[in-house]
């Protein structure tokens, strides 16, 4: 193991095996932990989009919730499941799947399309014209506007979806899905998400679903694997610290150094990260 993988994996902390039964009470434990030492909060909220990690963290939200209300006799203690589309998602009916699995308290749609494309069209107007991958970042922005404003007028604490195999790559929009409260999922790698949603239980095709942020128009669906070039079992090996290709540990490194401030707050004269 090289020196850059060693300082990798002791900062993911991903374990070499799971324990799902242990990892899926270790998740509800610490969201409720969270709860309790912030008496003001009472509600989760969670944007799902029908992917592997939204579906498997909106169960164990959902879970939490139960169990809070059940231990404290509070009704006010509600998960909050967000549908943001952009007009007409691609993938719809995995989505649906994912909330009538799920049953989540409260459900509500939310189109981004409007907001994105009126600032997508005012900064178009003073002469700036922005890239496709771009434009994604917005739509990634424009939804955590949507979870942080239902979080503020419900007492709520946004829940996000980061975990180590999205984590060492950079694969997530800074102050987009990047911009969270809480990411319970961490430290579990991509398949280890897989083995919690097979004990509780999840339809195989919400488990087995291709990864894919389908924020971009001119190449919509794309799987994060063909963006990253680099397969998650891949990544997840990497992460235990097992050997994988020269390509793919060479792949992973880069994404990791490109990407390290976005895994930092931002940087102040203080900091002497800038300075690497």
């Amino acid at each position: 193991m090289s020196e850059l993988q060693k300082r990798i994996v002791d900062q993911m902390q991903v374990k070499e095996s799971i324990e799902p039964k242990e990892e899926i009470r270790r998740i509800i434990d610490f969201v409720k932990s969270y709860f309790h030492a912030h008496p003001f909060l009472k509600t989760m909220v969670l944007g799902i989009s029908g992917g592997q990690d939204s579906t498997l963290l909106g169960k164990l939200c959902q879970m939490t919730a139960e169990e809070l209300r059940e231990e404290t006799g509070d009704d006010s203690y509600q998960f909050i499941a967000l549908r943001l589309p952009y007009g007409e998602q691609q993938d719809e009916e995995d989505a649906k799947d994912a909330i009538d699995w799920i049953r989540a308290d409260q459900v509500m749609k939310i189109d981004i399309k409007p907001s994105v494309d009126a600032m997508v069209g005012s900064i178009e107007h003073n002469g700036f014209s922005l890239t496709d991958f771009n434009k994604g970042n917005v739509k990634a922005r424009a939804r955590m506007i949507a979870h942080y404003a239902i979080a503020g007028d419900t007492n709520g604490v946004v829940i996000g979806t980061d975990h180590p195999a999205e984590a060492v790559t950079g694969f997530f929009t800074k102050y987009g899905d990047g911009g969270t409260d809480i990411n319970p999922l961490f430290p579990l790698n991509k398949r280890q998400g897989k083995e919690l949603l097979r004990e509780l239980g999840a339809p195989d095709h919400l488990i087995n679903k291709t990864p894919t942020a389908d924020l971009e128009e001119d190449n919509p669906g794309e799987s994060d694997e063909d963006a990253l070039g680099v397969t998650y079992n891949q990544i997840d090996d990497y992460l235990e610290g097992k050997e994988v290709s020269d390509e793919a540990a060479e792949k992973i490194e880069e994404h990791f150094l490109k990407s390290e401030h976005k895994r930092h707050l931002p940087i102040t004269q203080l900091d002497d990260f800038w300075k690497k």
